[in-house]
């Protein structure tokens, strides 16, 4: 068993470290959109057991997590860390990793019992007002059962984020698919008796697993726990002057999130699970590529500029945002011409709602994902005022945005999505004018260039996917996944093909190490032949 661990808590170079982020995220987008589809089969959108309630009744206790510690602990804690390891000062490390636990744990376990407490009122008057009676009960139930689950969440946020300071990335990418398959298995445990209440238990079980999982990855690091919060300590002192930032910053991006959530429960009963189904297919992608990919990289970024090697931080970081661009592009065109066949998928019937809705998050699909990098550019820095301040900003446009687009009479439940796409490309845009105005000279010739022979080749790439799509259109009978999957496959496949073929002939670098993977395997593949000749 320790070997193992050992084996699995290797540290892993940049690419190695960013091929496990993609591959377990994939696996976890797979497993978070096989467990909606599965909520949406197994449970009614309408009614008094409506889905609207299960997904209502999470809104509170991410909102604090997210606040309070998801973020902040990546972009305060870690930068920090990596200073004490460049001094070889694991005992700093391992002190200031548990001052900061046992600081959390304490305010999570305060507003865990604050969330249990006042359940109820949150849901009924915050999140999603006018439930029905039964509506309004299995929400209050599966939000007191997951009241403690940002706690466990903080706790296991913290043991990964000291072994990603470590390069070791494997328990950190591992942990959180437990927590949808927990609550994946909950829906065939519960789904006949209890019913939509069981997932809360699901969910409780996950975060209680993905904890022990955390733990066993720290095992290998020989983590030394102290009981005590040194508030004396110097950078114990930079991190609680940095959390505040940061913990505002995401606790906006929730807020907005709960103000969603609020004006698509006016709409009607529904809405909340077309929206909610529409944001998971495009929370999806920037988590897919933007969050795993800055996560591998930015620990690099730390330890270059922990370094004092400010142009090596530069170069990383305009080659990643070149990457991200990149890949992003022909994900959002797939996204957007495809947008019936990916909510018929999740929602396992006709959905135009979710489609629709969809579609007007595919500006928010690109923006976000960039976004993922260009705020750890802040972050590195230990600058976590600007992307606060860009968030600020965020929040008062969406509420305007949402007030005036989501209405019966405007765009209903689109207007929100529509809003969304519309603040996530001002706030990238604030966050660029920032970075410009800092350092003119960041964005050379060289990175212009490459840009726009990437837009170029999605003019394209547009063309391409609208072809195939006019090809193999969505069809009324197209109701299995097998159906739905190949035309969708099929679509992909041709699109990303045509992106990967049209990069190569241009020049772009991005797609070198794609074509060089390639011609291994083929030379591979004929070597084996010739030996079995």
């Amino acid at each position: 068993m320790n070997r193992l661990i050992r084996r699995a808590n290797k540290k892993l170079s940049l690419s190695n470290a960013a091929t496990l982020l993609v591959v377990t995220s994939l696996f976890g987008q797979v497993l978070g959109f096989l467990r909606v589809k599965l909520v949406n089969g197994n449970f009614d959108y309408l009614g008094p057991n409506s889905t609207d309630a299960f997904f209502a009744a999470f809104k509170i206790p991410d909102f604090f997590y997210f606040t309070i510690a998801a973020g902040a602990l990546g972009v305060a804690f870690m930068p920090i860390l990596a200073e004490h390891l460049q001094k070889h000062d694991r005992k700093g490390v391992w002190e200031l990793s548990t001052s900061l636990m046992n600081f959390l744990a304490l305010i999570m376990l305060f507003i865990g019992l604050l969330i249990f407490v006042f359940a109820e009122p949150l849901i009924h008057n915050v999140v999603a007002p006018d439930l029905g009676p039964t509506q309004l009960r299995n929400a209050v139930i599966i939000m007191r059962l997951i009241a403690f689950n940002p706690l466990l969440f903080t706790i296991s946020g913290i043991l990964t984020s000291v072994q990603q300071t470590f390069g070791r990335f494997f328990f950190f990418a591992v942990a959180p698919l437990v927590y949808n398959s927990s609550i994946i298995i909950s829906i065939f445990v519960f789904k006949d008796n209890i019913g939509l209440i069981g997932l809360g238990i699901g969910a409780l079980i996950g975060a209680l697993l993905q904890l022990a999982i955390a733990a066993i990855g720290i095992t290998g690091l020989n983590f030394k726990y102290h009981k005590l919060i040194d508030f004396k300590a110097p950078d114990f002192r930079r991190i609680l002057r940095q959390l505040p930032p940061r913990s505002l910053d995401q606790g906006i991006t929730s807020l907005n999130s709960i103000v969603n959530t609020n004006f698509a429960r006016r709409l009607g009963t529904g809405n909340i699970t077309f929206y909610e189904n529409a944001y998971v297919l495009h929370t999806a992608p920037t988590l897919l590529i933007g969050t795993a990919i800055s996560s591998a990289v930015f620990p690099r970024f730390n330890n270059s500029l922990a370094k004092g090697k400010k142009e090596e931080f530069r170069e990383e970081f305009l080659q990643v945002l070149r990457v991200l661009i990149w890949i992003t592009t022909p994900v959002v065109v797939v996204g957007f011409f495809a947008r019936g066949y990916l909510a018929r998928i999740i929602f396992s019937q006709a959905a135009p709602e979710i489609a629709t809705v969809f579609g007007f998050l595919a500006g928010a699909i690109f923006f976000r994902t960039i976004y993922t990098i260009v705020s750890r550019y802040f972050y590195a820095q230990k600058d976590t005022w600007s992307p606060l301040i860009d968030s600020l900003f965020a929040i008062v446009l969406n509420i305007a945005l949402v007030s005036v687009l989501a209405r019966k009479t405007t765009y209903g439940i689109a207007g929100i999505a529509l809003a969304e796409s519309i603040v996530a490309g001002f706030q990238l845009l604030i966050l660029t004018l920032i970075m410009l105005y800092r350092d003119p000279k960041l964005f050379d010739i060289h990175f212009w260039g490459g840009v726009g022979r990437i837009f170029s080749i999605t003019g394209f790439t547009v063309v391409a996917t609208f072809i195939m799509v006019s090809l193999f259109p969505l069809q009324l009978s197209d109701v299995g996944f097998l159906s739905l999957g190949f035309k969708l496959v099929l679509i992909t496949s041709v699109t990303f093909s045509v992106h990967l073929a049209l990069s190569k002939l241009f020049g772009l670098e991005e797609a070198e190490p794609i074509f060089k993977k390639l011609g291994n395997i083929r030379k591979f593949m004929f070597k084996q032949f010739r030996v079995n000749v």
